[in-house]
């Protein structure tokens, strides 16, 4: 079954139908969903969506557009929050510097801590970058040990970069935008990265795949995204789904669940 292993279903996007489109997610073929804090708040509400759900499990982290949130108070709550038993991953984390809301300097100072508090507690990694490649680069080589678990989150930088990650043991996050014609770039990252390294993700309610592109995006929309990785690779949307599965529930410790 589908394995989304990216998404923000705490978003106010789905206030208003989020249990009923939650619960008819299995009938659609989604099997699992990690739910992924990107603020406190978001990470507070990650922690009731894996209560409630079954097969929702989460990350808790601060993405690099909130950390102007984050003090060692609150960085005390995020760790005590990682800790709950359906957190399964420390994220997301990482540096924007396309919003660039936040000093850069302060960006790096908590993405480094929420690499470490990963390290200490055992848990994968989720990376959000973005215009940032070489610092993000640079600070995860800082940090790296054989074995460490690090998805790219919604990957968009070379083929070369790709491959010195992918060197690394890591995994490739590939969600919508894989569906869009002007994807070039990210289409040939795809067709040069073995199978066993990518992960489906939505980041929804956000990159929605054609055909649905603009509309808000969920779970069941992982189908064209898997059709499309099949089609770059010559494998069926079954296989993609598939190993992609087996991928995320290895990466997120999930494989006795």
């Amino acid at each position: 079954m589908i394995f989304d292993s990216h998404a923000h279903y705490d978003d106010q996007a789905f206030d208003h139908d989020r249990e009923d489109l939650l619960s008819s997610l299995a009938a659609q073929g989604v099997g699992t969903v990690v739910n992924v804090g990107a603020s406190l708040e978001g990470t507070k509400r990650t922690v009731e969506l894996c209560k409630a759900y079954p097969f929702v499990y989460g990350a808790a982290g601060v993405h690099p557009d909130e950390v102007g949130s984050l003090d060692e108070s609150s960085f005390a709550w995020l760790k005590e929050q990682c800790q709950k038993e359906k957190i399964v991953a420390v994220g997301e984390t990482g540096l924007d510097y396309y919003w660039d809301k936040e000093h850069h300097e302060v960006q790096k100072k908590w993405f480094l801590r929420q690499l470490q508090l990963a390290k200490e507690l055992s848990l994968p990694v989720i990376v959000h970058s973005r215009e940032a490649a070489a610092d993000t680069m640079e600070i995860l080589k800082s940090v790296h040990e054989p074995g460490m678990r690090v998805v790219i989150h919604c990957y968009s930088y070379s083929e070369e970069m790709a491959r010195e990650y992918i060197n690394m043991g890591y995994c490739l996050g590939i969600g919508g935008v894989i569906t869009y014609k002007n994807a070039k770039k990210l289409k040939e990252v795809v067709q040069h990265t073995p199978l066993s390294r990518l992960l489906l993700e939505t980041d929804c309610p956000y990159l929605t795949p054609v055909p649905y592109r603009g509309k808000r995006n969920d779970s069941r929309n992982l189908i064209y995204v898997a059709e499309e990785i099949g089609r770059l690779l010559g494998v069926t949307a079954e296989e993609v789904i598939h190993v992609t599965e087996k991928n995320a529930k290895s990466f997120y410790g999930l494989d006795g669940r």
